[in-house]
């Protein structure tokens, strides 16, 4: 496309991925932060728990001097401590679900327009039990997020057999729960992820288009999964063009069209649509970064 993708939507960089040594609410996170806002390339950027209150402080500061959007990520909350939103423990689903609570209030503070998460792991027999669970603690991070302000509240489509094995899940089931959140809580939505689609086992087209109501974010990554054997197999976000890889630029356009295509890429919108790449070995992040925007200004003079 001739014109500027920045009038469309809001290019983001998932900070926690791109620096890993943050993910765990610790480490360089102010210099990482101040990298990316200092980059004319984003207008958004996601990050994630930050513990040092102090630290947190620095960084809204941070985002709102470089007039930034930010987006805040509840994932790290869970796949680095093994807690699960849908856990059929009562007392652990509780665990989980006050980690997330303390992440929308952290997510308000830093002036974030909305919150990810995602759902856990579940086994086949007690699936419908895992499903009830995660409707019940859905609903009350949605009404504890509404109750606070108008932060939108997103739970991200995962894989479901390789990695991660959340039960959302396949684009069937994802549509089942959207459907039955939305219908209550207007601040609930979907978010879609490049690198996840392979992962479902559905085509670009099948992932998307029966939720495209319920769409509300957007990642744009890669994935290996040919063959456990493979480096970098499963959910590991690499780069662009990393060997035995399933995305890159071919792929890249297809789902920016689609996303054009269903309204969710649009000058009214503008929503955010972020890199979730991460170095993989002895990689430089930065270099990772750079290779990622190379790729989407490839892919978005073909949209």
């Amino acid at each position: 496309m001739v014109e500027s993708m920045k009038k469309f939507m809001k290019v983001g960089l998932i900070h926690f991925m791109a620096y890993p040594n943050t993910m765990k609410g610790e480490g360089p996170i102010e210099e990482t932060v101040k990298k990316i806002c200092t980059d004319s390339y984003f207008d958004a950027i996601e990050v994630t728990w930050i513990k040092d209150p102090a630290v947190r402080t620095k960084i809204k500061k941070l985002i709102e001097t470089s007039h930034m959007t930010v987006a805040y990520g509840g994932q790290p909350r869970m796949l680095t401590t093994g807690r699960n939103i849908n856990d059929l423990d009562e007392k652990k689903r509780l665990e989980a679900l006050a980690s997330l609570k303390e992440g929308i209030d952290e997510a308000y503070e830093i002036g974030a327009v909305g919150f990810g998460f995602l759902s856990g792991k579940y086994e086949e027999a007690t699936k419908e039990k895992s499903y009830q669970a995660l409707v019940k603690s859905t609903s009350e991070l949605c009404e504890y997020a509404k109750s606070k302000g108008d932060m939108k509240v997103a739970l991200e489509v995962f894989d479901y057999d390789i990695d991660k094995k959340s039960i959302i899940g396949p684009v069937a089931l994802a549509k089942r729960f959207a459907e039955e959140m939305r219908a209550k809580y207007d601040n609930f939505g979907l978010m879609v992820d490049l690198s996840h689609i392979p992962m479902i086992h559905e085509t670009i087209e099948e992932n998307l288009l029966p939720i495209k109501d319920y769409i509300i974010h957007a990642h744009m990554g890669n994935t290996v999964i040919k063959d456990p054997s493979c480096e970098a197999y499963g959910d590991t976000h690499p780069r662009f063009g990393f060997p035995n890889g399933e995305n890159d630029v071919d792929e890249l356009v297809e789902y920016l069209r689609t996303l054009i295509k269903i309204g969710f890429i649009s000058e009214k919108n503008r929503p955010i649509v972020s890199f979730e790449v991460k170095p993989w070995g002895d990689e430089d992040p930065d270099v990772v970064v750079a290779n990622a925007k190379r790729t989407l200004d490839l892919a978005w003079a073909r949209v």
